[in-house]
């Protein structure tokens, strides 16, 4: 017998607005401690200096985790001009400066260089893996870090405010971009230096900035209202997969791992592809069609 797990069981997601100084982990951890929920994970890393969309999946939308990944993320972000940081955030030492501010103009023109599939390389103060240790732990510990170039792509990025030593930008990027080499390399481009002084993640994937709730805001729901009305339905980040209908009987035998024949399901389905099995608007599981069966690969306990 499989041993129950302790905690509240709650299948979803939130969209927490991740406050300033805090830690992406630490928020899963608050988020944990509130709602003393089963299981808790999140999607997409936002740096402790950052702020804004920071979607939390609890219980069995965490096996949805890796459907968002890979999702669209737009950032607002300023950079400050003049200095450069060890990080490439505010939070790092002064490593450069400059004299040189760039003008809307030259700003302006700039900016198409950046959109499109392009190489960056992150930063030495990041999560990536070297040899396999983070790059950030080398870096703290004065190491050489040596990260190569890897390909991200920006399909908007856009001036929205330009003052004295500052410009702010709105990007709509891939995953695997970082902020802070954008800005880093786009001040080079110009002619200075420069890093990264706010940033704030406004959307991810299906998951908007109005659709957030604070960690105080969850805080006083917890202890005082239901929480259940901002928890959004396991189903959202699996938009894009197209929905195949299945009877009561026909979504046990998903559950308990059996293979429905193609013979009992609609001539239409595409061979090779992955469906959502639903029992009306339940989820039942994530099944791959081959040229004889649908098989569960991701079965969901709701």
């Amino acid at each position: 017998m499989a041993r129950k797990r302790k905690g509240n069981k709650i299948d979803g997601w939130l969209v927490i607005d991740k406050p300033y100084g805090m830690t992406s982990t630490a928020v899963v951890g608050k988020c944990r401690f509130l709602t003393k929920a089963q299981k808790v994970g999140h999607a997409g890393t936002l740096d402790p200096l950052a702020t804004g969309v920071l979607p939390i999946a609890f219980g069995e939308a965490t096996k949805t985790i890796s459907f968002i990944m890979d999702a669209r993320k737009i950032y607002e972000f300023t950079v400050t001009w003049g200095e450069a940081r060890s990080t490439d955030d505010a939070e790092g030492d002064i490593i450069m400066t400059s004299d040189v501010i760039p003008s809307q103009k030259d700003i302006l023109e700039a900016l198409p260089e950046f959109l499109g599939k392009i190489e960056q390389v992150p930063p030495a103060f990041s999560a990536i893996k070297l040899d396999g240790k983070r790059a950030y732990d080398l870096a703290r510990a004065g190491e050489k870090v040596d990260i190569k170039a890897r390909e991200v792509e920006i399909f908007n990025l856009d001036l929205i405010c330009n003052e004295k030593d500052q410009a702010t930008f709105k990007m709509e990027c891939s995953k695997g971009t970082y902020v802070r080499s954008i800005g880093r390399d786009l001040a080079q481009r110009l002619g200075t230096c420069g890093y990264i002084s706010m940033l704030r993640r406004t959307k991810v994937g299906p998951f908007e900035e109005h659709s957030t709730i604070s960690l105080v805001k969850m805080e006083e729901l917890v202890h005082s209202a239901p929480l259940e009305e901002w928890i959004l339905n396991v189903v959202t980040v699996l938009d894009d997969i197209l929905a195949l209908a299945v009877t009561k009987e026909q979504a046990d035998f998903l559950k308990n791992g059996g293979f429905l024949s193609r013979e009992n399901l609609p001539s239409s389905n595409l061979t090779g592809v992955t469906y959502k099995a639903m029992y009306g608007d339940k989820l039942i599981a994530l099944c791959e069609l081959d040229e004889r069966h649908l098989k569960p690969v991701r079965v969901f306990n709701l």
